[in-house]
């Protein structure tokens, strides 16, 4: 039997993939607005001035999306093509133990499941503000789902693995 998160994280699966369908301008729009509603407090205390005047691309390999991102003006940009500085790419999963704080972001980069090309110095300090940001300023239901999510690809990272 499968358990709900399970459930969820292979509904998840089928569903991510159509994300790349959405026209860029929709993936914009939805992504600015809840990032930028998110991280309100950290960019209005300057936590994100690493990315003033600097682009990142931001790409999920496995599902064929990728956004460019930079902050203007104490707000998060996305583009879909700019003159980037710093390229981090990776598959969802492990931009989900990411996020979900399931893996240690030095442990992702070290063995290369997340990789940085570009400006190494300014990838660097991009992985330490997202290190560096605070899981209870999330809508409590999202910290909760994220890490739900980020506990059971661990877990079947750690089967696979023992396999």
């Amino acid at each position: 039997m499968l358990r709900p998160r399970t459930h969820l994280l292979h509904l998840g699966e089928r569903l991510l993939p159509l994300a790349a369908r959405m026209p860029f301008a929709l993936q914009r729009l939805a992504l600015e607005r809840s990032l930028n509603h998110v991280f309100a407090e950290p960019l209005a205390d300057d936590a994100f001035e690493v990315l003033e005047g600097c682009w990142m691309r931001l790409e999920v390999v496995d599902l064929k999306l990728g956004w460019c991102l930079t902050c203007e003006r104490k707000r998060l940009r996305i583009a879909e093509q700019a003159p980037v500085q710093v390229t981090i790419r990776g598959n969802w999963r492990e931009f989900l133990l990411l996020a979900s704080r399931q893996e240690d972001p030095d442990t992702l980069f070290f063995r290369r499941r997340l990789v940085i090309e570009g400006d190494t110095e300014l990838g660097l300090a991009i992985k330490n503000l997202i290190d560096s940001l605070d899981p209870d300023m999330l809508p409590a239901w999202l910290w909760k789902g994220l890490q739900g999510a980020g506990e059971e690809v661990a877990r079947a990272g750690r089967t696979q693995s023992a396999t």
